[in-house]
């Protein structure tokens, strides 16, 4: 028999919410990367905003701690006492997402709460929402250099291909309502000591992202295994030309290597000056 350590059983996280899901989860996940040496099986229960609702999430739960045979923990976000009473008794270790902070803003605001289910992502603006839908779109029209009008652009992300430039787009579209579009180096770009024409009158809106090459290859193998596009040393050459291009062109330049997408969003929003709240 062996002497060596077994690793902790996995433990079960529910993100519960009586909406999408997406305030518990963002919560939730930064909580979790705080402890490392665990395991984690993640599920976001949404749209709990019935009794029903809450106790088929608390036979989801109940049935999730037999199985892995450890107390699983909920990161929850509903608003209503009566949904948490119900939740509270599948026998997790129950974290609420508002409960550290309501009785303070209680005691300030000299009001009691409102509990209205439903509402953190909700449709209440009819200017936001349409913001977002517009800027979403904007971001996959000029997707990879398809349209090159960047006149209502409010950031173009420079980089080459794979190195995150997407999802980075779509982030800032549909948490920010940013218009922000993405132009990928090519060969030619990279073979020249000057940003691309079509980009020169944009600089105050570009921003550039890099990758480690070795990390840029593994993404490309997935793509396209054994071509030359995915090489290392396609890799190692790209990357190295396309930060010095932006280097000499004093563009603003973050590895995507090992950050998150959130990361991400916040230092361009932060380094271009862009002041906008997220939805």
């Amino acid at each position: 028999m062996s002497d060596e350590p077994q690793p902790p059983a996995a433990r079960p996280v529910f993100y519960v919410s009586d909406g999408t899901g997406i305030t518990a989860e963002t919560i939730g996940h930064s909580l979790l990367t705080q402890f490392s040496g665990f395991r984690f099986v993640t599920d976001r229960i949404p749209f709990v905003d019935t009794p029903d609702k809450a106790r088929q999430a608390v036979e989801e739960i109940v049935r999730a701690g037999a199985s892995h045979g450890v107390r699983p923990v909920v990161v929850n976000s509903c608003v209503d006492p009566e949904l948490n009473r119900i939740l509270a008794e599948s026998g997790a270790l129950m974290l609420d997402v508002f409960a550290p902070f309501i009785a303070p803003l209680e005691e300030e605001l000299g009001a009691p709460r409102q509990s209205r289910v439903g509402q953190a992502h909700g449709m209440v603006d009819f200017e936001v929402y349409h913001r977002r839908i517009n800027a979403m779109n904007f971001a996959l029209t000029h997707d990879d250099g398809m349209a090159i009008n960047y006149d209502e652009a409010d950031v173009i992300l420079v980089a080459v291909s794979r190195a995150g430039k997407t999802p980075t787009c779509v982030y800032l579209a549909l948490h920010y309502g940013i218009r922000a579009a993405n132009y990928p180096l090519t060969e030619e770009d990279l073979e020249s000591d000057r940003l691309p024409p079509r980009l020169r009158a944009h600089r105050r809106k570009l921003y550039g992202l890099t990758i480690d090459a070795p990390r840029l290859h593994q993404i490309r193998q997935e793509r396209r295994p054994n071509s030359r596009y995915a090489e290392l040393e396609t890799c190692r050459r790209e990357v190295s030309a396309a930060e010095t291009l932006l280097r000499m062109e004093r563009v603003p330049m973050l590895s995507t290597t090992h950050a998150s997408i959130e990361e991400i969003a916040s230092r361009i929003l932060e380094e271009l000056g862009i002041n906008r709240g997220m939805f």
